[in-house]
């Protein structure tokens, strides 16, 4: 389930080397996240509010909770402050430390498309490039890590009209890029139930549906994906405010992230009783769906329908 383990020291199996397991660098989400763990643990150890903790960088209350949060860079001056402030004189756990700051400051491999990325978005990004697993309930769409190069094309489109097309195309090779995390070594794992309506929309015409279905028949046998389709004859069910997305972060020592994508922007939910509260919902949904088993027999189905 979804509840928050306790974050272990950064520095016990080393920072100099964080990547995701293709050996690309993981970015700067995980090294922010783990920094930012272990920096909330100090201060409440030394028994020090984030108040006083903002005094001492010269910064607001919300800008500590920000770095604890891991929802944006770090200077170093702040991080060297913080660990005097918080009486830490270890040399060996300063330089761990001031090597996950430096670290989290990296860019990430997908910031080279920063133009069509907004800033909520990259957070986004950071933890499903880094993810174990991938949980995701859709309603509108196939999930854009199952998307065809044509499909996702007219999705965007959809979503971004006024896009040329050079900035259309950024997007959908972006979105190509992605799946990559698919097929690393070892793979993450993706479980998605999608609602049948999104295979019902012929996003992009039939010919490029079709194709899509077609891909989904294919890419649903992989052993690191799990597919599982809610129809119209289920009725309600457990997440009909829209789409879902939990990321489980690899080394057990951070939460569980839960995306809730908007129009124009996103939330995420980091209560540890809120991020249990999704995994039930995405529970539900797997019970209500279809069994896998049954997928590719759905989708032959809507195929010859279509």
């Amino acid at each position: 389930m979804g509840t928050t383990e306790a974050v272990g020291s950064p520095f016990d199996s080393g920072v100099s080397d964080r990547r995701v397991p293709d050996g690309r660098p993981a970015g700067p989400v995980l090294p922010r996240l783990l920094l930012g763990a272990q920096l909330r643990a100090l201060r409440e150890e030394s028994g020090i509010s984030r108040e006083d903790a903002g005094h001492a960088i010269r910064a607001s209350r919300s800008k500590v909770s920000r770095l604890e949060a891991g929802r944006h860079g770090n200077k170093p001056r702040d991080v060297t402050d913080l660990l005097t402030h918080y009486g830490v004189t270890d040399e060996a756990e300063r330089a761990a430390l001031l090597a996950l700051a430096k670290e989290a400051n990296t860019p990430g491999w997908w910031q080279y498309y920063s133009d069509v990325v907004p800033p909520w978005m990259q957070t986004y990004l950071g933890a499903e490039q880094a993810a174990s697993v991938i949980r995701c309930f859709e309603v509108q769409r196939v999930p854009a890590l199952l998307q065809t190069p044509a499909y996702a094309r007219a999705s965007i489109r959809l979503g971004h009209p006024d896009a040329d097309a050079q900035e259309t195309e950024r997007r959908v090779t972006l979105r190509m890029e992605r799946r990559r995390v698919l097929h690393r070594d070892p793979p993450a794992r993706l479980w998605a139930v999608i609602d049948e309506a999104a295979l019902r929309r012929p996003v992009g015409g039939l010919d490029t549906m079709r194709a899509q279905l077609r891909h989904l028949i294919d890419i649903c046998r992989l052993p690191q994906i799990t597919l599982q389709i809610i129809p119209f004859l289920a009725g309600g069910y457990a997440a009909e405010s829209g789409p879902v997305t939990v990321l489980r972060l690899p080394g057990g020592q951070l939460p569980d992230v839960v995306c809730l994508e908007q129009l124009a922007t996103a939330l995420y939910p980091d209560k540890p009783a809120e991020i249990e509260r999704y995994w039930d919902v995405m529970n539900r949904l797997g019970l209500e769906a279809e069994p896998p088993e049954e997928t590719p027999t759905i989708l032959h189905r809507i195929l010859q329908e279509t």
